[in-house]
């Protein structure tokens, strides 16, 4: 048996340095982003007062594209309920408690719930980690 084909890859899949197979070099652009820009230089204001006076005559495709370039619509809305003060891993667990009778209330929608656990899973992963670096520096000082 033959050795076995080198992809270029790493363990993860992704591609070991050197090994891009005909990929864009880094810091390139992409040609049509470029041949776009190109077209427009030099347009941009006289486009731009265009659109707007399109929007002021009542166009409604021009006014969402000026609304949406002054105010983009919102991706994501802030989510306001108690929560209580998070300083150790017995804290975040009454938190995630708190996050859940949120959610039961209807306070907070289910999905918004999940981002917030997030939020307090990474939180609490640091409370310990600094707990963990804390005893262990209290150790090591009880060594010496």
């Amino acid at each position: 048996m033959g050795k076995p084909k080198n992809s270029g890859r790493k363990t993860d899949g992704t591609f070991a340095p050197g090994n891009s197979h005909g990929g864009r070099t880094p810091g390139s652009r992409n040609r049509t982003t470029v041949a776009v820009e190109a077209l427009l230089d030099g347009e941009h204001e006289a486009l731009t007062r265009k659109a707007i006076a399109k929007a002021l005559e009542g166009d409604t495709t021009a006014l969402r594209l000026c609304l949406d370039r002054i105010a983009p619509p919102r991706k994501d809305n802030p989510v306001s309920f108690t929560l209580p003060k998070i300083e150790s891993a017995a804290d975040a667990v009454s938190a995630s408690s708190a996050l859940l009778v949120a959610v039961a209330a209807g306070e907070v929608t289910p999905d918004e719930a999940g981002r917030v656990m997030a939020l307090l899973t990474a939180h609490k992963n640091l409370v310990e980690t600094g707990d963990l670096e804390t005893r262990i520096a209290a150790l090591e000082g009880a060594k010496s």
